[in-house]
């Protein structure tokens, strides 16, 4: 009898392991920019515009990396946005750049999604931008749609980009302030962390 409830137990074990270690692994899935890709081997419109993207994925992913309930609900002042809200914006503005990428109108249809739920949603957003863009000849077909409006391609880089990128730093800051640093081994200037 001890010797079927000690099988039992080990299968218990291996089983809760094996279970343990493959939910740990889709929690971690795979995603975009945890370092910047490698650089094109050309200048034009579309691998300096990709570039960009990819920075901007690269500060977001470490900005919106591993953040507490207490940072989530971090906020300056009364009348700023929390890290939550900070983030939901950024997400807001990844859809943009990616539907001008698609060549498809931009909605004003709300959605609730976690936190780990826009950040994987803004990383993918970026890299799937980034990807279009680089393997673009033409960048000025990537125009901003709303509604009958049609925004030339230089507004996303003054627009959603360069405000992305913005508001990354105050994520940064943000979680300064609440005691929780982006890692100390990112380096923003070569795009790598470091081991």
């Amino acid at each position: 009898m001890n010797k079927i409830k000690l099988m039992s137990l080990k299968l218990v074990f291996i089983l809760s392991i094996g279970f343990s270690s493959s939910a740990q692994s889709l929690n971690e899935e795979k995603l975009p920019y945890y370092e910047v890709p490698e650089y094109s081997e050309k200048f034009t419109a579309g691998t300096m515009a990709a570039r960009m993207v990819d920075a901007l994925g690269f500060r977001f992913y470490w900005a919106s990396d591993s953040l507490t309930e207490k940072d989530l609900a971090y906020k300056a002042n009364e009348a700023g946005r929390t890290s939550l809200e900070t983030i939901q914006h950024i997400y807001n503005l990844s859809k943009i750049i990616v539907n001008s990428t698609l060549k498809q109108p931009n909605s004003n249809k709300k959605e609730e999604l976690s936190y780990i739920e826009l950040r994987v949603k803004t990383l993918h957003n970026l890299k799937i931008a980034a990807d279009i863009l680089r393997e673009s000849e033409d960048v000025s077909e990537y125009k901003i749609i709303f509604g009958d409006r049609e925004i030339p391609f230089w507004n996303q880089i003054n627009g959603p980009i360069a405000d992305s990128i913005w508001h990354c730093g105050q994520l940064v800051i943000y979680r300064r302030n609440t005691g929780n640093p982006i890692n100390p081994k990112v380096n923003h200037f070569t795009g790598k962390v470091s081991l």
